[in-house]
């Protein structure tokens, strides 16, 4: 709920206007910030998911909880140099994955194989907890105490939220109870993983999400405000995505359970198409709230797929690893979609429909890209992924 994941994406556009207004920064020059997070978070995460895959989770994810807090907290004393605003930045993306999906979806797959989809859903719906909080509770913040104090609550909430939970409860299944399906032992090298077209499908898909979603979420504040939607209603229209995204975590978890996931990730892709298309045209409050929703909702999806189905495809031996490369294909796209329709604001001075309908192209690509992805490799019993197989039952032996 206050990891990478829930506190950059959906608070960082709130702070967008008010530090143009201390500092005269331009939009393309403070959304930099977000970008220089996401490729750092791109070019750290390898060497995250590798440390993860070798050593216990907690030893990994409680510094990079207290990096990413004391980072936070410290953009309470920005000051109007904007390399210090990218330098804070670059060491929030540098520990960011460790305080998200990273760190926590490995332990969760050791504890769990038929119900891993539901198991994941739940872990993960902390972000759209957070998603739907902290962007209402950042802007009342900002409007009442100011943009300083903003960042203060975030650090603080990340450390005294995230650390003690972190600390008591996260660790992986013991050696000794795990079987096959959940073995730490078992599943495809690195090298092999990267041999197959599913993993690059895989990344694939990521990377052009990111680029829609993110360019998307940057600006959604701003865009809304700009087009007669006050303040505060624009930070409801955040907050619903949370709030919806909460909702198609959960459903997405049930679905990835009973259904081929890739199938799952199409419908899903779609509607974060039809929720991008529907917010190129918003002029209302109304209208942003339901084109937010549709985003959020699909966007609920995004972290359940790609954990569930690196570990269908590739096992869990090298799962924070590979996990840890597509998260590096998705910080490269939502490092330029933002940066990138910022350049476009900044040239023309407003945001045409036309910007924000071609942000939907790209998660549009990868419903045809999962097409052509297998059935899965590694599984329990390498069942059909929707199939139902009885519990063991005792068996008695003759005396």
């Amino acid at each position: 709920m206050v990891s990478f994941a829930a506190i950059v994406p959906y608070t960082f556009g709130l702070f967008i206007k008010p530090l143009a207004e201390s500092f005269g920064w331009h939009r393309e020059a403070s959304s930099a910030g977000f970008s220089i997070a996401a490729l750092t978070l791109a070019a750290a995460s390898p060497g995250l998911g590798f440390l993860l895959d070798r050593y216990k989770p907690r030893r990994i994810v409680l510094p990079c909880i207290l990096v990413f807090s004391a980072a936070y907290a410290s953009l309470a004393l920005l000051t109007p140099n904007l390399l210090h605003f990218y330098f804070t930045f670059f060491v929030i993306g540098l520990v960011g994955n460790g305080t998200a999906y990273i760190g926590y979806s490995r332990a969760i797959s050791t504890w769990f194989d038929r119900r891993r989809g539901f198991a994941l859903s739940i872990m993960l719906a902390g972000t759209g907890l957070g998603a739907m909080l902290l962007p209402v509770l950042v802007q009342a913040v900002i409007t009442h105490l100011g943009w300083r104090t903003a960042y203060l609550t975030l650090g603080l909430l990340a450390f005294t939220v995230g650390f003690p939970l972190t600390a008591i409860f996260v660790r992986e299944r013991p050696v000794a109870q795990q079987d096959q399906a959940v073995s730490t032992a078992h599943g495809e090298s690195v090298a092999r993983a990267l041999a197959t077209p599913a993993f690059w499908i895989l990344a694939a898909t990521v990377c052009l999400y990111a680029f829609s979603v993110n360019g998307t979420m940057a600006h959604l504040s701003a865009l809304l405000t700009d087009r007669g939607v006050s303040a505060a209603g624009a930070a409801w229209s955040v907050s619903i995505i949370g709030a919806t995204g909460l909702i198609g975590r959960l459903l997405t978890g049930l679905f990835l359970d009973r259904f081929f996931g890739p199938r799952v990730s199409q419908v899903m892709l779609l509607l974060t198409v039809l929720g991008i298309v529907l917010l190129s045209v918003a002029n209302s409050l109304t209208s942003g709230l339901i084109a937010a929703a549709l985003i959020g909702f699909s966007m609920g999806s995004e972290g359940d797929i790609t954990p569930y189905l690196l570990g269908r495809y590739f096992g869990l031996k090298r799962f924070s690893t590979l996990y840890a490369l597509t998260w590096t294909t998705y910080a490269i796209g939502a490092a330029t979609g933002p940066i990138l329709v910022g350049r476009v604001f900044d040239t023309m001075g407003t945001y045409r429909p036309i910007t924000i309908q071609l942000l939907a192209l790209p998660a549009l690509i990868p419903c045809l890209l999962m097409f052509a992805l297998p059935r899965y490799q590694i599984q329990g019993a390498k069942r059909h992924p929707t199939a139902i197989v009885p519990e063991p039952q005792p068996v008695e032996i003759a005396q």
